[in-house]
C-alpha cells in the first residue's frame, strides 16, 4: 500500500503564519504537523512509500523537511506546478496528478496534511482489509455549524455509506467525514474520470459523494480526538492540547 499526503494548499486562513511557510510545517507539540501524520502512517504498519504533493511555492521547504526527517518510510515529494492560491488544482486534482506522476498502481491511503488524528491506524487498515471496499473515516459531530463545513454521510447497519454530501446546508446526519481515506487500486483511475466529467476538484468529499453512487464505500467510525489545523483558533487549540503536561507524559 502507498500513502498520499495532500499538502498543496496555501493556508490563507492561517495568515500571517503561513505567508511564507506551509501549514503542514507549523509546529505542534514540538514537531511539524505533518510529522504526526507520517509517524501514524508508519505505526500502522501497512505503508512503505509516502508521497507528499505540494506546490511550487513550498516545494523546497518540503524537500528540506524530507532531508531532515528520520523515519523508516520511503518519502517522495512532488509539486503540482502551481505557485499561488488562485491557480491551485484542488485536492482531487492533486490526487489525480500524484497517481499519474508517481505511477501508483496499488491500494492508496490519502490524507490531508493539516490534520492530526488520534485513532488506531492499524485498526483502520484492518477494517479496510475486512470490508474489501473503499473506506472513509467517520466521527460523530453534534455541532451543526461544524457539519456544514465538512462532508456528512448517512450509514446503514453495516456502516456502508448510503449518502454523502460535502458542506451541506442541512446535514442529514451527525456522521462527519474527516479527510483520510483508503482507496482500492481499481478506484484510482476514477479520480481522473470524476474530473473529466466536470466534478468539483476542490475537496475530496465531492469525489466521495460521486463515488458512493457507483461503488460500495464503508466508514470506519472512531471517537478519539482529531485536530484540524484550519485557522488561527484551531491551530491554537491543537498547540494547547499537545503542549499540555498530560499530553507530554503520553508521548
Amino acid at each position: 500500500m502507498h500513502a498520499l499526503i495532500l499538502a498543496a494548499g496555501y493556508g490563507t486562513r492561517l495568515y500571517p503564519l503561513t505567508v511564507d511557510r506551509p501549514k503542514a510545517l507549523l509546529p505542534v507539540g514540538g514537531k511539524p504537523v505533518i510529522n504526526h501524520l507520517v509517524e501514524q502512517i508508519e505505526q500502522g504498519g501497512r505503508c512503505k512509500r509516502v508521497i507528499v504533493i505540494t506546490n511550487d511555492k513550498f516545494e523546497q521547504q518540503f524537500r528540506q523537511w524530507q532531508r531532515d526527517l528520520r523515519c523508516g518510510l520511503d518519502i517522495e515529494v512532488l509539486s503540482d506546478g502551481t505557485d499561488c492560491n488562485e491557480k491551485r488544482l484542488g485536492a482531487v486534482g492533486d490526487m489525480a496528478l500524484a497517481v499519474k506522476m508517481s505511477g501508483i498502481d496499488d491500494d492508496l491511503l490519502v490524507a490531508a496534511s493539516d490534520h492530526i488524528f488520534c485513532f488506531s491506524w492499524a485498526k483502520f487498515f484492518q477494517f479496510f482489509e475486512e470490508k474489501e471496499t473503499d473506506c472513509v473515516t467517520a466521527q460523530v459531530v453534534n455541532d451543526v455549524s461544524l457539519l456544514r463545513k465538512t462532508g456528512v454521510m448517512e450509514l446503514d447497519g453495516e456502516r456502508r455509506v448510503i449518502s454523502f454530501e460535502e458542506k451541506p446546508a442541512h446535514p442529514r446526519s451527525h456522521f462527519a467525514c474527516p479527510p483520510v481515506y483508503l482507496f482500492r487500486k481499481e478506484t484510482l483511475p476514477l479520480f481522473a474520470e470524476f474530473l473529466n466529467s466536470g466534478g468539483n476538484p476542490d475537496a475530496p468529499g465531492y469525489f466521495i459523494a460521486w463515488l458512493v453512487t457507483r461503488k460500495p464505500v464503508h466508514a470506519f467510525l472512531f471517537d478519539e480526538p482529531r485536530y484540524d489545523i484550519g485557522d488561527l483558533e484551531s491551530y491554537r487549540i491543537a498547540c494547547a492540547a499537545f503542549d499540555s503536561p498530560n499530553r507530554r507524559k503520553e508521548q
